[in-house]
């Protein structure tokens, strides 16, 4: 019973019971409240308010997430408002801002600076740390650790757990386990030091791990513990509460246990081991004492992945054939065993530290030669020529775009007033997988009754003549030769063609298409459509999209800067709703909105809409005045997202990029949001100097894909959030803020003045731009390298042969010659170049 009450509180500790009350456990102390319960002898952690910053908001919330998880182990969380009533001592003494501290027994038992309490997980760490010091030790050296070994030799087993740093999610775990097992076991916790090198462990190790030291012998231990050491047992799975819980239970299994029925009859594991395999080893009356020895060693070798049984022969229900010596048992199959006959002990230690193997050979046999075939090819191409072959059956429905060619193309161009073509030819399978999204961007547009809006596509495996724009065509096309596939091309009437660079994604195309319906510029005439432009969208389509806008004021359509503001509408038409404002309307605007004229104003999506970000120059070219909208657009800490990272990426300047994890409810939603707010603060401190980096961040929960790039960037996946600096233009270092440290703007702003004076050691550094073939039998030039220089060493010889059998024929030495020839150094390889390549 006292297991499964134990099984119990770890599991809830560890998130088995997702639903939490709305109410905050967060609880706001008066000073006579505090002064009563800190009497009463209770355990608290309290904290005293007096100025509240961005670090100390972050600090709450986290503060009272921690609430809960500490009120199960008898700590009593809260704070004191030192604005309202302030406590002595604690209240008046400023150097005490930073600081928490934890009550016990009426007095005061230890402070905690808030650098070292930042979380969750560092607060329950720490506190449970700080109550657990007599239980917990903490070692350094391997003469500390058999010192301690020693001491426990037939009174505990001892549980030593490595964790990098302390605060972490894996110090909480040790932490936790230790509360509810401490009385039963000597927990030690190490963070470093020449002890690593006796476990056997890399110092610049990223990962936790756990022992368990056999300290003390008992019954269930088949040899005798001989040796000065404990013997130990690694944990192989991740550390968490649930693993290291898993993991205990089965140290207390016995070490080997004898059957006499068939491993068929043999019940599976009962709780707790019902998830551990079972290793079956068949013993003979001749061999009993060399098989109990055999079983012995392999389940020491087994322990933590199998529970190992001995299965005695002389039993009459034993039906096993005499081939097999062995047999297993998954915890999946938890009825089905499997015969086999070892030859050593490594093939079942192979069998259970790569079960994956086994589990690709059975679905090996359970498929199909079609589905062979089908992997096979899979294989030899992009996940892109995957999912078209795949889908190679199936049929696109084409009746909502027109196919164009070299003879209606002009014609259909002319009365559409805007017509959008996607050139793509049929044998290339990105083409065909944007075709796809084409399509339904096509049956999107039907359903919203967007009437205006022709879909039309172009095979340039057929038409090759269209899609080159070659000169001799009468009309000419109205575009330059198509040279990348696939490619999409916007028509708008009376206005030169436009090639869309954006992203292929049905979204992307859709909100593309649906911003250059609308004129660029459009021209406003009275106040009530202005009003409409900064707040309206000319389609309810558009709504979702909340797309930017520029306004151009000036006093005529004549004015100098008009055409310049015209022509850089046009070159943003698909990307930004623009809106031209002349004569006297202007001026009345103007004149109501302190604006000087002539003046273009950008409205980006982020901010109000009727209130710009800034007031932009008129410029004397088209080009100058994009790049003045495009850096007033740009939010001061985007989010970065798989769409929008090629139009940043192209700005050319360093990341500095913030990744946070997906909230489990409001509170993590108001923590990511401050750490967004405080990298913002980054930007507004640094000032100039932020002009060279691109702050931004990744949710990662929206873009999943960001934990494949933070993992590519550090090795590794590490603890949320994380700041990274990376695409430095001097090389491809990666820089990591240091981790468990508060992010707050100046300590930022240090760590980026550590890194510009090259005092800061890089965590990582790009890896190369190469694009190789997806198999080796691709690289066509390379096996031409190595195939045509063999050839030509092979002809060299023969050919100097000749040559000096010619020049010797005289002196009829051709004997000797041959065996010249024969040693002659080959010529260098080197003059074997390919002069066409």
């Amino acid at each position: 019973m006292w297991m499964c009450m134990a099984a119990l509180l770890l599991w809830v500790k560890s998130g088995g019971c997702t639903e939490r009350s709305n109410t905050s456990e967060l609880v706001e102390y008066s000073a006579l409240d505090f002064y009563e319960k800190l009497h009463s002898g209770k355990m608290m952690f309290i904290y005293f308010e007096q100025k509240v910053s961005p670090t100390i908001s972050l600090f709450l919330v986290e503060l009272e997430m921690s609430a809960e998880v500490l009120h199960d182990y008898g700590v009593l969380v809260g704070k004191v408002n030192c604005n309202k009533e302030p406590v002595h001592t604690y209240c008046t003494d400023e150097r005490l801002l930073h600081s928490a501290f934890l009550f016990r027994g009426g007095k005061e038992f230890l402070g905690l600076d808030l650098d070292t309490v930042f979380d969750v997980n560092s607060i329950v760490s720490e506190v449970l740390f700080a109550i657990l010091r007599e239980e917990v030790r903490y070692v350094h050296t391997d003469t500390d650790l058999l010192a301690m070994e020693k001491a426990a030799r037939g009174q505990k087993n001892i549980v030593l757990g490595y964790v990098r740093s302390l605060g972490t999610q894996e110090h909480r775990s040790m932490m936790e386990t230790a509360y509810v097992y401490g009385s039963k076991y000597q927990f030690i916790l190490i963070t470093g030091g020449p002890v690593l090198k006796h476990l056997g462990v890399n110092e610049s190790s990223h990962s936790s791990q756990v022992w368990f030291l056999h300290c003390r012998v008992h019954s269930g231990f088949m040899t005798p513990v001989t040796s000065e050491r404990c013997p130990l047992t690694r944990m192989r799975k991740p550390l968490s509460v649930l693993s290291l819980h898993s993991f205990l239970q089965l140290m207390e299994a016995p070490l080997v246990s004898e059957v006499y029925n068939d491993p068929s009859m043999v019940p599976p594991p009962q709780f707790p081991y019902q998830q551990t395999p079972q290793v079956f080893l068949f013993s003979r009356p001749e061999t009993a004492h060399l098989d109990l020895d055999t079983a012995t060693t392999l389940a020491w070798r087994l322990r933590g992945f199998a529970l190992v049984l001995l299965v005695h022969s002389q039993s009459p229900s034993l039906k096993t054939p005499d081939e097999y010596n062995a047999a297993y048992r998954l915890p999946e199959k938890s009825l089905e065993v499997k015969y086999l006959h070892l030859r050593n002990l490594d093939e079942v230690m192979e069998l259970f530290t790569h079960p994956e193997k086994e589990a690709e050979e059975e679905e090996d046999e359970e498929e199909g030669e079609d589905d062979e075939e089908d992997s096979d090819l899979a294989k030899l191409d992009d996940e892109i020529a995957a999912s078209v072959y795949r889908t190679r059956g199936s049929f696109l429905d084409m009746d909502s775009i027109a196919q164009l060619t070299s003879d209606n193309f002009h014609s259909a161009v002319a009365q559409n007033s805007l017509t959008v073509v996607l050139f793509y030819l049929k044998w290339d399978a990105v083409s065909m997988a944007v075709l796809n999204s084409f399509i339904e961007v096509a049956e999107r547009l039907e359903d919203s009754e967007v009437g205006n809006v022709q879909m039309s596509s172009v095979d340039c495996g057929e038409w090759s003549d269209l899609c080159a724009a070659q000169s001799g065509s009468a009309p000419p096309a109205p575009f330059t030769p198509i040279t990348a596939f696939p490619g999409v091309w916007v028509f708008p009437p009376q206005a030169s063609a436009r090639h869309y660079s954006g992203m292929l994604g049905s979204e992307a195309l859709h909100r593309f298409i649906m911003l250059s319906c609308s004129a660029s510029p459009t021209l406003l005439t009275t106040e009530e459509e202005v009003a409409s432009f900064l707040q309206g969208v000319p389609h309810p389509e558009l709504a979702e999209y909340k797309p930017d806008r520029v306004l151009g004021l000036f006093l005529s359509p004549e004015h100098a800067g008009a055409p310049v503001f015209t022509e850089a509408a046009e070159s943003l038409r698909g990307e930004v709703l623009t809106g031209l404002l002349t004569d006297g309307l202007a001026e009345k605007w103007a004149a109501d909105h302190t604006v000087a004229l002539p003046a273009v104003l950008a409205f980006p999506s982020w901010r109000t809409p009727t209130r710009p970000s800034s007031t932009l120059p008129v410029a004397s070219s088209s080009k100058e005045l994009l790049s003045h909208i495009h850096t007033a657009l740009l939010h001061p800490m985007p989010e970065l997202t798989v769409e929008n990272l090629p139009s940043f990426f192209s700005l050319g300047k360093t990341l500095l990029l913030l990744f946070v994890g997906e909230e489990e409810d409001e509170i993590g939603r108001r923590q990511n949001q401050a750490l967004v707010e405080e990298m913002g603060r980054v930007v507004e401190l640094g000032d100039g100097r932020m002009e060279r980096y691109l702050a931004c961040w990744i949710h990662l929960g929206r873009t999943p894909a960001g934990m494949s790039v933070l993992g590519s960037y550090l090795g590794s996946m590490p603890p949320l959030p994380a700041l990274v600096l990376t695409h430095l233009p001097t090389g491809g270092e990666i820089y990591q803020y240091p981790p468990n440290t508060p992010i707050v703007a100046p300590s930022v702003l240090q760590w980026l003045q550590r890194i510009e004076d090259k005092t800061e050691s890089p965590a990582g550094t790009l890896g190369e731009d190469s694009w190789p073939p997806a198999v080796k039998f691709y690289e066509f030039l390379k096996i031409m390298d190595t195939q045509e220089p063999g050839s030509a060493r092979q002809q060299a010889p023969e050919e100097e042969e000749e040559d000096e059998e010619e020049e010797n024929m005289e002196d009829d030495l051709s004997s000797e010659e041959g065996t010249d020839s024969s040693s002659s150094p080959a010529p260098d390889a080197t003059t074997n170049t390919h002069s066409e390549l």
